[in-house]
């Protein structure tokens, strides 16, 4: 059964979406979710656009794998044969980014062991409100503890090891802007 979760700074979960079969891929469960028809449409990730420089913006937006469609909402690191140094250092903060998710998810299999194949079957009916369950008492402990993520140490970076990377052929001219903008203002260079 896929679980996808969008995870803010301090590790807890914002969104969650379970239930999928666990054939699809990640890639394939997010435009089934109604997270994505929600900021398809305008109405999550609305909040206020940040002024990189010389008048250009950004919006609000949510980090993802290269596997996903580069969407104005969905940043996903650059995909090219021969990157330049810049989209390389793009994709270094993009994938520390991304970490504080796997982290989260490490986290959340290592103290609900029962959602990660724990000592007993699960009833698959029951399963989703399970998972969902440990997902808010995740955001109660970690509310508590006013955990971050400055230990990078515990990170593990490959919570579902053997699932090889995929890449979207998919690709949106609006985002593909507001990538390379979000590059150029990380790298601290003006926007011309």
């Amino acid at each position: 059964m896929k679980l996808q979760v969008i995870v803010d700074s301090t590790m807890q979960f914002i969104d969650v979406h379970v239930g999928l079969p666990g054939c699809l891929t990640a890639e394939k469960v997010l435009p089934l979710s109604e997270f994505y028809n929600l900021a398809q449409n305008g109405e999550r990730l609305n909040g206020n656009e940040m002024d990189l420089s010389q008048g250009t913006t950004v919006r609000e937006y949510v980090v993802g794998g290269s596997g996903f469609q580069l969407l104005p909402w969905l940043i996903t690191p650059y995909c090219e044969e021969q990157p330049t140094e810049e989209q390389n250092e793009f994709n270094d903060i993009h994938l520390a980014t991304r970490m504080v998710a796997k982290r989260a998810l490490k986290r959340l299999k290592e103290v609900w062991s029962v959602i990660d194949g724990g000592m007993w079957q699960l009833d698959r009916n029951q399963l989703p409100y399970i998972v969902l369950a440990c997902c808010i008492l995740h955001n109660i402990q970690i509310a508590k503890e006013g955990d971050g993520v400055s230990d990078v140490s515990s990170m593990l970076f490959d919570h579902d090891p053997g699932y090889p990377p995929e890449k979207s052929a998919f690709a949106d001219e609006n985002a593909e802007i507001a990538r390379d903008n979000l590059r150029l203002y990380l790298a601290r260079k003006d926007i011309a």
